[in-house]
């Protein structure tokens, strides 16, 4: 099991954003390079076979937010760790929890484990 806290994603990064899409593109890349190197900072392996990736959400306010627009923005995140970890992001099954604490500034809390159960 690996585990590390990322960043919140950036705002502009969110389906839902009405950015223009160099504006978009460039904080998607930043994320996507911050989580790597935060991932290959906290010395992550990759599992053998598929891996099941637990994101924890924990946001900077008390808005609601829908699971499937933070799946979405976090998007640069997941291809990051991916990056990070040597392996294609198709391995991952993921799962998502929206936490009710906030921290300032937000987080994401990554866990990845070994698939259990694979189906042939």
């Amino acid at each position: 099991m690996s585990e590390v806290t990322l960043p919140w994603p950036p705002a502009a990064c969110s389906p839902n954003a009405r950015e223009h899409w160099t504006k978009k593109s460039r904080a998607a890349k930043a994320y996507r390079s911050a989580c790597h190197l935060l991932a290959k900072q906290a010395g992550m392996k990759a599992p053998e076979g598929q891996a099941l990736l637990l994101l924890e959400f924990v946001p900077p306010d008390r808005r609601r937010r829908d699971d499937d627009n933070l799946l979405a923005m976090f998007k640069a995140g997941r291809d990051g760790l991916a990056d990070a970890l040597g392996i294609d992001d198709n391995v991952f099954s993921t799962q998502i929890r929206v936490s009710k604490e906030t921290i300032k500034g937000g987080a994401v809390r990554v866990r990845i484990e070994a698939q259990k159960g694979e189906a042939a």
